[in-house]
């Protein structure tokens, strides 16, 4: 049996960088764009910029999670779907380089997800997506009797709604503790339609703005988002709240976590990942939220100092140094 199995996504990433690629902030001017951000990264249209090398690595739920686990010495599997072309192979290769259990699929049709992620010399970043392959898996595409394991890592990406609710009553049917890192996708239909989905899973991860946009409460109302969010989950709620740190609640207590200081910020792509599998990567070692809540901390700051998901990612060794030895943490009662 496993210690963990992941299903998600897997995708091909390719990094570029430029000391071209420049920020405008107009918010005005964006919006009659139809940006709804307030920034936007913008290249004169026909020029040819000088970039770096670019960066070539792994990306996507599954496997993003897959390495955390596997690095800190869990017995790991990760399910995902790719295409029948080079990429694909490349990717199990890769995930198999990190000892990790491949248990993927092929779709004849489209191709492996593929992204170009642009980034700037402040580590923001803007991605051209294509999901492929990721977004076509289906129930067939996953091998329930093979998935024998204590925990799964479920990243929800663009699975229909039925097929996601029988993922989790199926992995919890088995006997595995659920976690679930709903996407945007999910988010947007509200929590009427995810509750039975919640229902059955042990653990459930998302930032405070999706929090926010899922309980339909104010943004800055951290106690009422978590109420509604334990009226839910049966089992432990984890909000990140970018460089302000971490919340969490197992119904009882609220912990609030700081962060840990970046040496360079270089890239934040795959923070969240590597925050996530961080968390439960700890409760799978400890049970405790503390513990947990500290090595997530420090995997997600590893993780935005290099460039990618995959090089930051900590070892059991790496963790033990000083560095990640104390982090700000207070406990209240909800």
């Amino acid at each position: 049996m496993l210690d963990v199995v992941t299903i998600g996504t897997a995708t091909r990433d390719v990094f570029i960088t430029g000391e071209e690629f420049a920020v405008l902030r107009d918010r005005t001017f964006l919006e009659k764009l139809g940006f709804r951000t307030e920034e936007a990264e913008c290249f004169a249209l026909g020029a040819k910029m000088d970039i770096e090398r670019p960066t070539m690595t792994l990306g996507g739920g599954a496997v993003n999670t897959a390495f955390t686990f596997s690095r800190l010495g869990f017995r790991t599997g990760a399910c995902f779907k790719v295409g029948k072309d080079e990429f694909g192979e490349g990717i199990i290769r890769d995930v198999k380089s990190e000892k990790v259990i491949p248990f993927a699929s092929f779709d004849a049709k489209e191709g492996t997800g593929y992204s170009t992620i642009l980034l700037n010399p402040n580590g923001e970043r803007t991605v051209l997506a294509y999901r492929g392959a990721s977004n076509t898996i289906m129930k067939k595409d996953i091998p329930f009797s093979r998935l024998k394991a204590k925990w799964a890592y479920v990243v929800s990406g663009h699975l229909s709604l039925a097929l996601l609710l029988f993922v989790v009553e199926q992995m919890k049917r088995e006997g595995a503790r659920v976690v679930l890192a709903p996407s945007a996708f999910h988010i947007g239909m509200g929590m009427r339609k995810l509750q039975p989905v919640f229902r059955n899973v042990s653990v459930v991860l998302m930032n405070r703005e999706e929090a926010a946009r899922l309980t339909s409460e104010p943004y800055e109302k951290e106690k009422q988002i978590f109420k509604a969010l334990d009226g839910a989950v049966d089992g432990i709620a984890v909000m990140t709240d970018g460089p302000k740190g971490s919340l969490v609640s197992d119904g009882r207590y609220l912990y609030r976590a700081g962060v840990f200081e970046e040496k360079k910020l270089i890239d934040r792509t795959g923070a969240g990942d590597a925050f996530g599998a961080g968390f439960i990567s700890g409760l799978m070692e400890k049970n405790d939220v503390s513990y947990a809540l500290r090595l997530a901390s420090a995997n997600a700051t590893s993780v935005v100092e290099e460039v990618g998901a995959r090089d930051g990612i900590l070892t059991k060794k790496k963790f033990g140094d000083k560095r990640w030895r104390y982090l700000d943490l207070d406990v209240e009662p909800l």
